[in-house]
């Protein structure tokens, strides 16, 4: 095993969880929300329960050696004991939820009366792992700036969506302009041929023969009976009979 280097003479030792190579860690009570702090050979070593959760947590960067239960730890005194941090006052830690052996939750609070004291800040001890809990505006402020984000992204999308099917749209009308164009010119030569049939079918053919004769004893309307309006005609002249069809019954041959 390695033995942790001393430092040299006239500087004090590294605080508890550093290993004194790097930087000092920065001072208790700043947003340390970024950080973690786990000591693997401290939980191998002992147990974490109710009863040495602060001591684990005083090895820790985010602990703050100016606190009451520092100064109950040097009169050995349990630093939890409520019975003596209640009548003190200053800045003190306390165990506000307890879920052995996975989840502890200390909260950093500043006692000013044995009854009146205000939260400043919460840590939580997650499976041996130490982490300071973020504000609550601070987590609103996160929360926020991600559902905007994902907002925007969504706008974005959507905006180009429309744009490919507003492309889309042009070229299918500008397809079927085209088309509808084409079939109304076919139509236009089709109608122009069939004119063109027709005329040499008739020079052909020739002129329509005229209408045959009237028969014999039909005499047909005068031309103030056609000008005559219908119901007058209707009313005054008897029906007239169809030269073809009316001509009563057949005149038969007689056979001797």
């Amino acid at each position: 095993m390695s033995a942790t280097p001393l430092p040299p003479l006239g500087q004090p030792p590294p605080p508890p969880g550093t290993d004194g190579a790097g930087g000092l860690p920065p001072p208790p009570g700043t947003d340390m929300t970024g950080i973690c702090f786990r000591d693997q050979l401290w939980l191998n070593s002992y147990p974490l329960d109710r009863n040495l959760v602060f001591d684990y947590f005083a090895i820790s960067p985010f602990y703050d050696i100016t606190c009451n239960n520092e100064s109950l730890r040097s009169r050995q005194i349990h630093p939890l004991d409520m019975s003596h941090l209640t009548k003190m006052t200053g800045m003190e830690y306390v165990l506000s939820e307890v879920m052995e052996p996975h989840l502890f939750v200390i909260r950093k609070q500043k006692r000013e009366s044995p009854e009146k004291s205000s939260a400043m800040l919460a840590y939580y001890i997650l499976d041996g792992s130490i982490y300071q809990a973020p504000q609550l505006c601070n987590v609103f402020a996160s929360r926020i700036s991600r559902a905007m984000h994902h907002i925007s992204k969504a706008f974005t999308v959507a905006c180009s969506k429309l744009e490919k099917i507003g492309n889309v749209e042009t070229e299918s009308d500008a397809a079927a302009s085209e088309s509808k164009t084409q079939k109304e010119a076919i139509d236009l030569k089709e109608l122009k041929r069939i004119d063109h049939i027709l005329s040499s079918l008739k020079r052909k053919i020739g002129a329509a023969p005229p209408p045959p004769p009237y028969p014999e004893g039909y005499v047909p309307p005068s031309a103030e009976q056609e000008k005559a309006p219908d119901d007058v005609l209707a009313s005054e002249a008897p029906p007239q009979l169809d030269p073809i069809i009316d001509q009563g019954p057949a005149k038969r041959p007689r056979f001797q």
